[in-house]
């Protein structure tokens, strides 16, 4: 699946803690593999994309006579999922907001 899954180990949550409460926020902080929310959300609305784009790759091979019609259900499955998947993250984030702006200062 296109959009990537993200794990965190206690110890790298530890670190992460650390490094905040240290005052070093920087992007990378010295940890392998760390990286920002901003550069997760990118790889995973490029992979919906590239998702979108495989199932049209797909479904113009089949109507033009070529290709296996498992691969094209599975490709338009799989941008399907990836869409409806990141519908509701949008709808989850777009209602955060709003139950923050809201808030009574």
């Amino acid at each position: 699946m296109a959009i990537p899954t993200l794990t965190v180990s206690p110890g790298f949550a530890a670190n992460a803690y650390a490094r905040v409460d240290s005052g070093a926020q920087g992007a990378a902080g010295g940890a392998a593999g760390a990286e920002g929310f901003g550069a997760a959300l990118d790889r995973a609305v490029v992979g919906v994309v590239r998702d979108g784009q495989h199932a049209d790759a797909a479904s113009m091979q089949a109507v033009a006579g070529g290709g296996n019609i498992t691969d094209v259900v599975t490709a338009v499955s799989q941008a399907e999922l990836a869409l409806q998947t990141t519908v509701a993250i949008r709808d989850r984030v777009v209602q955060a907001y709003q139950s923050i702006m809201n808030m009574p200062i």
